[in-house]
Parts: structure tokens; sequence; C-alpha cells
């Protein structure tokens, strides 16, 4: 990680959205430095895509500050983020799955050389390069992207905006529609983006995704910060029972108790909540 003197790569202080009467986010504070993985969890409707759309560029931020290296910003495009050296990758990765895998990765970003041809070899060739600095060995660059696993795509994404240039990566729930085996390479290449330097800010569900790999620790619930934490101040399982909303397990479980067909139901989520709870401090 970075040390303490240098200006975060990315910084959100306070930051509120509203739509409408609909408060989305509200007081968000949010770092990543140059060689750190921050994670951003929460369940459905936490406030993760509303923040993703405001680092990202899609949606203006309308409280608090955004810095980008120690310079205020308000962004109004996704292009000012990418010229600024912010680069989302989505969980519904905008590939051709019938184009190669090279092709795929200069896609909008073509090497042309005289008369404007496009210069096929040089993009086999640094796709190839790229993606081996990544870790990653394909058996064929010409193979169309659709061929490849989830995995493997989302890792070409990572790869491609490593080379065009970001600075910070931000992952749109990347494991989440992977298996077992499939999200452990994606996690392998996010440590290999922060080993190369990059910042990555990885939105997740999944804390036994996040903890292996993160440095910092934003969780969200209803667009509100509930906690905050570098990995020093937090254990696997305190993360686990922050996300999983212990004391909501308990209301529920009370509910259910009054009525005969949710009695056992609620035992066990009663149980649930119990051991959701972190240890007592010694």
């Amino acid at each position: 990680m970075t040390g303490s003197g240098s200006a975060p790569l990315v910084r959100l202080t306070g930051v509120g959205k509203n739509y409408g009467n609909v408060i989305a986010l509200r007081e968000v504070d949010l770092q990543v430095s140059a060689g750190e993985v921050t994670c951003v969890l929460g369940d459905n409707g936490a406030g993760k895509s509303t923040l993703i759309k405001i680092v990202a560029g899609l949606h203006r931020h309308d409280t608090g500050t955004y810095e980008v290296e120690g310079r205020r910003v308000s962004l109004a495009s996704p292009r000012e983020a990418l010229d600024l050296g912010i680069a989302t990758v989505y969980q519904d990765l905008a590939v051709v799955p019938l184009m190669p895998v090279w092709r795929n990765f200069f896609l909008g970003s073509e090497k042309r050389r005289g008369l404007g041809r496009l210069d096929v070899p040089y993009m086999r060739r640094t796709t190839r390069s790229e993606l081996l600095g990544m870790g990653i060995d394909l058996r064929d660059v010409d193979q169309p992207i659709g061929t490849l696993s989830g995995g493997e795509r989302q890792c070409v994404a990572i790869a491609r905006a490593v080379h065009f240039g970001a600075k910070v990566l931000v992952l749109d729930e990347p494991t989440a529609a992977l298996g077992v085996k499939q999200a452990g390479v994606v996690l392998r290449y996010i440590v290999q983006a922060r080993e190369r330097g990059l910042g990555v800010i990885l939105i997740t569900h999944n804390p036994h995704h996040a903890y292996p790999v993160g440095d910092r620790f934003l969780i969200l619930n209803r667009g509100r910060v509930i906690g905050h934490h570098t990995k020093d101040e937090i254990t696997r399982e305190e993360l686990t029972a922050l996300m999983a909303g212990g004391a909501e397990l308990e209301q529920l479980a009370h509910e259910l108790e009054h009525t005969a067909s949710g009695a056992a139901a609620a035992r066990e989520l009663a149980k649930g909540a119990e051991d959701l709870r972190p240890p007592p401090a010694p």
C-alpha cells in the first residue's frame, strides 16, 4: 500500500445522492490508494450500484466531495472518468461473443497503420503479452471470447483496462455469477492488479470473496454506512456478521414465532442470529 503522505487515487467524503424524494446514498466516505483494494459490501438495495455510478461518472453526486489524486472533481460522463484513469468493469461485460479475444481486447480502440488498415499482428501480440502479464495464459487469442469461462472473460476485461491506462479499477460484482473455482481465478487477478500498483474498488455482496483480497471494507445498508474498517480492525467473522444482519434475522424470527407453521423456522433463524454475533471483547 502507499504511504500515508500521498493523496489517495480516489476519495469520496460525505457523498450523498437523491433521486427525487428517494435518498439513495447519505454521508458515504470511501477511499482507495495505489496498490490497495477497497471492498464495498452490501445486500441488494444497499446503495452499491449508486455508488459505482458516481465513481464511474454515470451520475453526479448531490452532496459531499469527490477527489481524484487530491483534485476535486464532478464527473459528467464515463469518458471523463476514463481520462482520469478510472475504468469500470461491469458484471454484464460488454463483449461480442463471436469475435476473437484480441478483437474484444481492442474493441473501440483498434490499432491502425497505413491507409487505415487494422494492425492485426500488433493487436494479437499485444493482447497475448498483456494477458500473460496478468498471469492469463490463453491457448489462442483468436478463439471467440464467448468460448471462455466467465472468470476468464472478467480477467480479459481487467487486463484490457490495465493496458489502456487505468489507475483505478472499479469491479462490479465480478464473482457474482461464477462457481468457486472461477471466482478464485478472478480474485487472483485482482491481487495481481493490486501488486502492479493499481487501486481496486471491489463491489460485492460476498464477504468470503472480499476478505482475502481487501485492505479496506465499506459496508452499506439502505444507502448508509454501517461499517468502515481496515483489515486489521475487523475479522472475517465480524465482517460476515455485519453483512448478514443478525439483528434483522432476530426480528424476523420474532415475527415467525406467532404463527404455528413458522415456529421451527423461527428457532433456526434465532440460532443463526446468535451465531452471527461477534464474540465479546476480552
